[in-house]
C-alpha cells in the first residue's frame, strides 16, 4: 500500500502532465515546450476528475500512525476538498480579474523559463509559437460561463482588456525575451516571428473580452457575504467572520494611525502624516534613482538580513542561501512579489519588483517589503518548506497554497523585524507602520466594497459614506501611500480577487496570537527559535490547522 507521500508525489506528477507550466514552475524538466490543457474547460474537468481519484486514495492515510504521513495526507485532503468545492460553485468560469488569472501566466512563464542553452530556447520559442493555445481554451472556458451566466464584473474585463491592449503593442513585454535572446546569442529571425505570434494571439484575446465576453459582464463589483465568505474561508484558512474583521480593520487603521503620528512627531516636530510622508519621499538621501540602486540597496539588506539572523531566530537551510531581486517585465500589475525556487533549487527564490513608470523610490517604503517578500518572509517560509523533502509530502512543498499562512508569516517577519531592532531608525520605523496601514486599509476597504458597507464614522475620510470606487481608490493613496495609479490598481486588485487582501492582517494577527498561545502553555521553556522551526518545518497550511500542530507539538 503506497504512503501519503508516495501518493502526493503522483498526484503532482499527473497535475505537471495535465498543465506544463506548473512543471516549469517546479523546475520538473521534459515540459517547458508544452502548454498543455490546464487553460481550458477540458483541463479543469481532467483535474476535477485527478481530484476525486486522490481524495479517496488519501482518505485512507487521515489517521495513519507515522504523524508525518497522517499530516501530509490531512493537509492535501483538505485542499482537495476545497478544489472540489469550487469546481462545484463554478468559480472557474469567474477566473478573470485584474492581476493573478490564467490571462498574465502565458506571458508570466517566460520569466522563470531556463534560457541557458540552444534546446532551451528552442523551449521558449515553440511555446511563443503556441501560445494562441492556452489563450483559445481560456477563452473557451470563459465563453462557457457567459453561456451559463456565469461571468465577472465589467470593470474586471476591462482592465484585462487594458493589459492585453500592452502586451500586444509596440512597448510588449514580450519583446524582453527577444531582447534576452540576443543579449544571449541565441536570436534568429524565427524567435522574432514568435515573439510577434504571441503579441498577436495576446490581443486576439483582449479583442474578444471586449468585443463579446463583456457583453454578458455584470455591473455590480461586490460578489456579496455568501460568496465572499467562502472565498475568505478559503484563503484566509479560517472561518471569517466579515462583520467582526470589518471593525476589527478600522480599530487597527486607527491604532496604527495614532502610531504614525507619534513616530512622525520624532521626525518631523509638528507634522501630520502628509507632510512627513512629502519629507520621506523627496529626500534625496534616502531614495534610489534608478532601478539598479533599488536592485542593490534590496539585495544588500536581505544578505544583511540572513547573515544575522541565521542560525540564532532561524535555522537557514544552505540550498536556500541564493535570492534573487529582479525588475519584472513592463505591462505586469504594479507591486512587488515572490518567485518560489524550482524543487532542485537550480533556479532560486527572487523578489520581483513591477514598477511601471516609476524611476525614483522612496527607500523607506522598501525595507519592511524586503523583509515580507524576502528574508524572513516568503523565501524562508516558502524556501524551508521546499527543502523539508524527508519531512513534509510533494504537495505540501509544491502545491498547497493558503494566503493567510504565506502572507500572514510574511507580515509577522516584518513586525518581527521592528522587534529584533531592525527598525529603530524612525524613518525605517515609519515605513513598516506605512505598510501596516496599507494592508489594514485593505480590509476595510475588501469587505467594505464587496459586503456594501457603509464607510466607519470614526474615518478621517468620507465618513458615513457607502464604499464606492472612488472612494476606496482616494483611501488607498492616502493611507496606503499608493501614487493614484497604485491606488487604482489595488482596489482593482480587491474586486477581482475577494477575501485574498484580508489575508495579510488577520494572517498576521493569528501568527501573533498562536505565538503569545505559545508563549502562555510554555512559560520559561518558550523558545523563539524553536517557535518559528515549528511553523516553518510543517509547510503551508490553513490557519486552524497551524494553530493546532503548533498546540501538539508544545505539548510533546
Amino acid at each position: 500500500m503506497s504512503t501519503a507521500f508516495e501518493i502526493t508525489d503522483r498526484y503532482v506528477d499527473e497535475l505537471c502532465v495535465l498543465f506544463p507550466p506548473l512543471a516549469t514552475s517546479l523546475g520538473v524538466p521534459g515540459r517547458d515546450h508544452e502548454w498543455g490543457d490546464g487553460f481550458g474547460l477540458s483541463g479543469i474537468e481532467a483535474g476535477h476528475d485527478l481530484a476525486v481519484r486522490y481524495r479517496l486514495e488519501l482518505l485512507a492515510h487521515v489517521d495513519d500512525p507515522n504523524p508525518r504521513q497522517s499530516l501530509a495526507a490531512r493537509i492535501t485532503l483538505t485542499s482537495i476538498e476545497e478544489q472540489l468545492a469550487a469546481y462545484e460553485s463554478e468559480d472557474h468560469f469567474r477566473d478573470l480579474r485584474h492581476m493573478g488569472s490564467p490571462f498574465h501566466q502565458p506571458r508570466s512563464i517566460f520569466e522563470i523559463m531556463p534560457s541557458e542553452s540552444a534546446e532551451q530556447w528552442d523551449n521558449i520559442t515553440r511555446r511563443l509559437e503556441t501560445i494562441d493555445q492556452p489563450y483559445d481554451d481560456y477563452r473557451d472556458r470563459l465563453d462557457e460561463g457567459r453561456r451559463r451566466g456565469v461571468t465577472v464584473a465589467r470593470r474586471q474585463v476591462k482592465s484585462v482588456v487594458r493589459q492585453a491592449r500592452d502586451v500586444s503593442g509596440v512597448n510588449s513585454s514580450f519583446h524582453d525575451i527577444f531582447d534576452d535572446a540576443d543579449r544571449l546569442g541565441y536570436a534568429n529571425d524565427r524567435l522574432q516571428r514568435a515573439v510577434e505570434y504571441a503579441k498577436s494571439a495576446a490581443g486576439s484575446f483582449g479583442e474578444w473580452l471586449e468585443r463579446e465576453y463583456i457583453q454578458g459582464a455584470v455591473d455590480e463589483d461586490g460578489v456579496g457575504e455568501e460568496v465572499y465568505r467562502r472565498a475568505a474561508d478559503r484563503l484566509v484558512g479560517l472561518d471569517v467572520d466579515p462583520s467582526e474583521a470589518y471593525q476589527w480593520g478600522w480599530e487597527e487603521f486607527h491604532r496604527l494611525l495614532r502610531e504614525m503620528a507619534r513616530v512622525g512627531e520624532q521626525i518631523i516636530p509638528g507634522s501630520d502624516l502628509a507632510e512627513v510622508k512629502e519629507s520621506l519621499e523627496s529626500d534625496p538621501r534616502g531614495t534610489a534613482n534608478s532601478t539598479d540602486e533599488l536592485v542593490e540597496y534590496v539585495e544588500r539588506l536581505l544578505s544583511e538580513a540572513v547573515e544575522d539572523l541565521a542560525e540564532t531566530h532561524f535555522e537557514v537551510p544552505d540550498a536556500i542561501r541564493p535570492l534573487t531581486v529582479q525588475i519584472a517585465p513592463a505591462g505586469a500589475p504594479l507591486g512587488v512579489y515572490y518567485i518560489r525556487p524550482s524543487e532542485d533549487f537550480s533556479r532560486p527564490g527572487g523578489v520581483w519588483y513591477s514598477i511601471g513608470d516609476q524611476r525614483v523610490f522612496p527607500l523607506y517604503q522598501h525595507i519592511s517589503t524586503a523583509y515580507h517578500e524576502g528574508f524572513p518572509g516568503h523565501h524562508l517560509q516558502i524556501g524551508t518548506a521546499m527543502s523539508q523533502k524527508e519531512n513534509l509530502s510533494r504537495a505540501q512543498r509544491a502545491l498547497t497554497y493558503y494566503p493567510g499562512y504565506q502572507e500572514g508569516w510574511a507580515m509577522y517577519a516584518e513586525v518581527l523585524m521592528g522587534e529584533l531592532g531592525y527598525l529603530e531608525n524612525p524613518k525605517h520605523y515609519f515605513g513598516m507602520l506605512a505598510k501596516q496601514m496599507y494592508r489594514a486599509a485593505r480590509i476595510v476597504v475588501d469587505i467594505g466594497l464587496h459586503l456594501s458597507k457603509t464607510i466607519a464614522d470614526t474615518s478621517p475620510t468620507a465618513s458615513g459614506e457607502p464604499w464606492t470606487f472612488e472612494r476606496a481608490a482616494q483611501f488607498m493613496e492616502i493611507y496606503g501611500f499608493r501614487t493614484p495609479a497604485q491606488a487604482q490598481a489595488e482596489v482593482l486588485r480587491y474586486l477581482g480577487w475577494p477575501g485574498q487582501a484580508i489575508a495579510y492582517k488577520l494572517g498576521e494577527r493569528e501568527m501573533l496570537s498562536i505565538r503569545e498561545e505559545t508563549r502562555f502553555r510554555l512559560g520559561a521553556d518558550f523558545d523563539l527559535k524553536e517557535f518559528h522551526a515549528t511553523i516553518l518545518n510543517h509547510g503551508t497550511m490553513r490557519l486552524d490547522s497551524l494553530r493546532e500542530v503548533v498546540r501538539q507539538s508544545a505539548e510533546k
